[in-house]
């Protein structure tokens, strides 16, 4: 059975810590770490959570308890997944577009590094030759996401290494001895299609006849979840069945045996996520019935970054009757959650949640209009748990340097 949180919890937690509040569900994290290990059982697999989703440090803490490795794209993620417990070879780091000195950085710490820069792969070569181990992320101009502004893999991203670009990697790699060891590629988010990762996983199988000390393939993640009743999912279980196939049959023709990294992100903690806020005003205008609540977007920017759709429940009148609402945020700007939403009356005062907020929720908060941050709740064993205080007023000014 799926875990989820009740009403009567959530309403609890808001009563206790305050609304705005963001609420997560360590069983339900937990649940989908396992649904991984299980799908992808007949495969030599590890998971690698993409901690740019959610980084409290007791989410990266539970995430190591249940098994799994980071993924980190910053190296102050890497300091904090350091912090959180992991030793260095659990940590994959594939920062993008950032000076040498990150990379060294990263070196320095002794995490696995993923270059996707044919410049940057050329100086590490320079500097260290075949002392460090490399894993090199590719371009495989493969168009896949829910949105274009998630999709990372096609011909006009910033993010890897053109596979077009195979033959100056391979001259870099042999006059500089660079060891290579794992080869990357991530075509986005939000995929539904199982076979967008077995085109994929084609395209890395050919580059990966080209380096001859290769360990592993990672094949990002994007995996999908549900963000409305009827919406489906990607079927992992069949994706594991046919890459368990594809790795079989590669290294039977090959001699070649590989790993499978994947780096889970929105997949683990997503579903675990409720946002929950109050109703400040009804208002009505000759069109339009508004839902003005006590946040914004500068607390969940994805419906206005992404056109993101995230269901609304009026947990405080969940046996209303239904009417139609637009939920609006109160910053100074456009500031939409839903238009025409269906909820159950919303009276001034009463609860709303948000689902699927355990991701690039928190994460992409800001302090826009001056708006204080909410706090960060985690429901473990029955207990709620505060994770992260809400933004005092000080806070505001905490890095501001008076001088007039």
């Amino acid at each position: 059975m799926s875990q989820q949180l009740s009403n009567k919890q959530l309403i609890a937690i808001a009563e206790e810590f305050g609304t705005p509040v963001y609420v997560y569900h360590a069983e339900k994290i937990a649940e989908q770490y396992q649904k991984l290990e299980k799908a992808f059982k007949k495969s030599d697999a590890k998971f690698f959570y993409a901690c740019k989703a959610l980084t409290n440090i007791n989410i990266l803490k539970w995430l190591r308890q249940v098994g799994a490795s980071l993924d980190c794209v910053s190296i102050n993620e890497v300091k904090l997944g350091l912090k959180a417990g992991f030793e260095p070879k659990q940590i994959l780091f594939t920062p993008n577009c950032v000076d040498f000195e990150e990379i060294e950085a990263g070196k320095n710490l002794g995490v696995h590094i993923n270059i996707d820069n044919i410049s940057i792969l050329e100086q590490f070569g320079n500097r260290y030759g075949s002392t460090y181990p490399v894993c090199i992320r590719l371009n495989p101009h493969i168009m896949a996401g829910g949105n274009y502004k998630i999709s990372t893999g096609h011909v006009d991203s910033k993010f890897g290494i053109s596979i077009h670009q195979l033959r100056h990697i391979e001259r870099i790699v042999k006059s500089t001895k660079l060891h290579v060891t794992g080869l990357h590629m991530h075509t986005g988010s939000e995929i539904k299609d199982v076979n967008v990762f077995l085109q994929g996983l084609e395209v890395m199988f050919e580059m990966a006849r080209h380096f001859d000390e290769l360990e592993f393939i990672d094949l990002g993640s994007g995996f999908k979840v549900p963000y409305q009743a009827d919406e489906a999912e990607t079927d992992v279980d069949q994706l594991g069945e046919k890459v368990a196939e594809a790795f079989a049959a590669f290294e039977k023709e090959t001699g070649k045996h590989l790993q499978i990294w994947f780096e889970p992100g929105k997949y683990l903690v997503s579903e675990s996520g409720y946002f929950i806020v109050k109703a400040n005003i009804i208002k009505q205008t000759t069109a339009t019935v508004f839902v003005g609540v006590n946040s914004g977007f500068n607390h969940l920017i994805r419906p206005m970054f992404y056109d993101s759709y995230h269901r609304i429940e009026n947990i405080s009148n969940s046996k209303g009757a239904e009417r139609i609402y637009t939920v609006v945020g109160n910053i100074c700007e456009t500031d939409t959650f839903a238009w025409d939403r269906k909820l159950n009356e919303v009276r001034e005062g009463d609860y709303l949640v948000f689902y699927n907020a355990g991701a690039y929720g928190f994460e992409m908060s800001s302090n826009f209009n001056s708006r204080l941050k909410p706090a960060e709740v985690l429901v473990k064993d029955g207990q709620a748990h505060l994770i992260r205080s809400r933004d005092v007023f000080e806070d505001l000014l905490r890095n501001q340097v008076e001088v007039l």
